[in-house]
């Protein structure tokens, strides 16, 4: 096996743009994955940035509650996650393996995201745990086949990077549509709305159904634009069972990195995307329009960069990408940190803004850009984990791939909501004080800058084991498509 994949890289890619699998998509299908990620996002980026704000500044929760409920949401994940991978590979539903579910259960996802804005019991804790365990489960019905569709949809590498850098791109017009959007659309709902986003619930509930709505349109034109072509047939998948996610998981060096490095990435986009509102609002005593632009900065980078993608890569390298990119979100991060202390400055105008603020925007985009194009071209890493998995022991079982990367991004998205909640709490958070503390606006801080640069310097860490290269990941999908011939 070794001896066949020291083939160069030309003959590679001879026989790569020649086998069946690498198939070259049309722009309207690359828009058209990328949208499945969009919608996605104006949930996910919803609660992610809002959900632990709207509990304990509107609904009621104190943080530590809502930082166990948080916990214990992703425990269920856990067992959850695994099972729908499994019968995702094992069943092919009328309308595709994989596309079928952003029907099936992107209706009901849409239903349980608008219920956990919804404040009709408000302060009850069990009524927050069904709407989030429900939107939970339902969002891993759509993310696990979401997942795995790009990995079936062709081989090609430059192909699934393109695919990606659209996708990315997709997702972070989402990401501000969220960012930016949501203190912009409560507005609208709640013109009385006093700044500090601690608005009416019908506001959070008319804004959630709207981001809602949006995003099962979304998903249904990704599903109108999606193709599988690479998939597994029933009799190869026929055995596929729960434990085989462990066994993939232990025999599949590659993918252990990566799924590490769902860890910490989404452990450190979530608790510093958590306490963006916290930071804002009690810490630079910031407007609903500034927090809007403090948020949308988290997103509109990617604009910028995502497009550059595959010719940075080229430049530089895979782990050279990570490397530099992952350096700038902690070179952002510090900015921010100091940008903060530096209260001489928060009196001094430059325009419609403190010099104070303009530097922390300064800083939030500096952070931004480092974090999106590392974060984001991790999932075009998936596929190559599938194809490895693949190589070595002959069945692609995207479904149990994704559901493996889809519980170690979601411990992550646990981190984002525990520890943001932990620290809160511990700090003294106290949501009707007009100022807070001292040391809560510490620990505020910590969250946006300081937690989040140390997971990043474990994740530069954690990629530096990453051993698939294009010319090698190139032979792997050559040889798979010379056996299958």
């Amino acid at each position: 096996m070794d001896l066949e994949l020291t083939q160069s890289s030309q003959s590679a890619s001879a026989q790569a743009s020649k086998a069946k699998g690498f198939y070259k998509l049309s722009w309207l299908q690359r828009i058209g994955f990328g949208a499945g990620d969009m919608a996605q996002n104006l949930i996910y980026q919803t609660v992610s940035m809002y959900l632990l704000f709207f509990y304990t500044n509107v609904y009621g929760l104190g943080p530590g509650v809502a930082a166990i409920m948080f916990l214990i949401v992703r425990i269920v994940d856990v067992i959850w996650d695994p099972l729908v991978g499994t019968y995702v590979d094992k069943h092919d539903p009328r309308w595709g393996k994989y596309r079928s579910y952003l029907l099936l259960a992107g209706i009901p996802l849409t239903g349980f995201a608008i219920l956990c804005f919804w404040n009709g019991f408000s302060g009850s804790l069990l009524y927050a745990y069904i709407t989030y365990v429900g939107l939970s489960m339902c969002y891993t019905v759509v993310n696990v086949p979401y997942g795995a569709l790009n990995a079936s949809m062709t081989r090609d590498t430059n192909e699934i990077t393109i695919l990606t850098s659209t996708r990315m791109f997709m997702a972070n017009l989402g990401g501000l549509a969220v960012g930016m959007g949501i203190p912009i659309v409560l507005r609208l709902f709640d013109p009385s709305e006093s700044g500090d986003m601690s608005t009416t619930d019908s506001a959070w509930l008319s804004t959630m159904t709207v981001y809602g709505l949006i995003g099962l349109a979304l998903l249904v034109f990704c599903f109108s634009q999606s193709r599988e072509r690479v998939v597994m047939d029933k009799k190869e998948t026929a055995n596929v069972k729960v434990s085989d996610l462990w066994m993939e998981f232990a025999h599949n060096t590659p993918l252990r990195v990566l799924a590490f490095f769902f860890i910490t990435a989404f452990a450190m986009m979530s608790v510093g995307n958590a306490a963006g509102a916290y930071y804002v609002n009690y810490n630079i005593h910031g407007s609903a329009g500034e927090l809007s632009v403090f948020m949308g900065l988290g997103s509109i980078p990617a604009f910028i960069f995502m497009p550059m993608i595959p010719a940075i890569k080229k430049m530089v390298g895979k782990k050279g990408m990570f490397y530099i990119f992952l350096l700038i979100a902690i070179l952002g991060m510090a900015m921010l940190y100091v940008v903060s202390k530096m209260d001489s400055l928060a009196n001094v105008q430059w325009g419609a803004y403190s010099a104070q603020m303009w530097l922390v925007y300064v800083a939030q985009f500096v952070k931004s850009t480092g974090v999106i194009v590392a974060t984001g071209y991790m999932w075009a890493l998936v596929p190559e984990v599938i194809s490895y998995g693949e190589y070595t022991t002959g069945r692609r079982i995207s479904g149990i791939v994704n559901a493996l990367t889809g519980i170690f991004y979601k411990a992550g998205m646990a981190l984002g909501g525990v520890v943001p909640g932990a620290v809160l709490a511990w700090v003294g958070f106290n949501h009707e004080a007009p100022e807070q503390t001292w040391m809560a606006q510490e620990g505020i801080l910590w969250l946006v800058a300081v937690i989040p640069a140390i997971l990043l310097l474990l994740a530069m860490f954690i990629i530096s084991r990453y051993e698939l290269d294009d010319d090698r990941i190139d032979a792997i999908n050559a040889e798979i498509e010379k056996r299958h011939k």
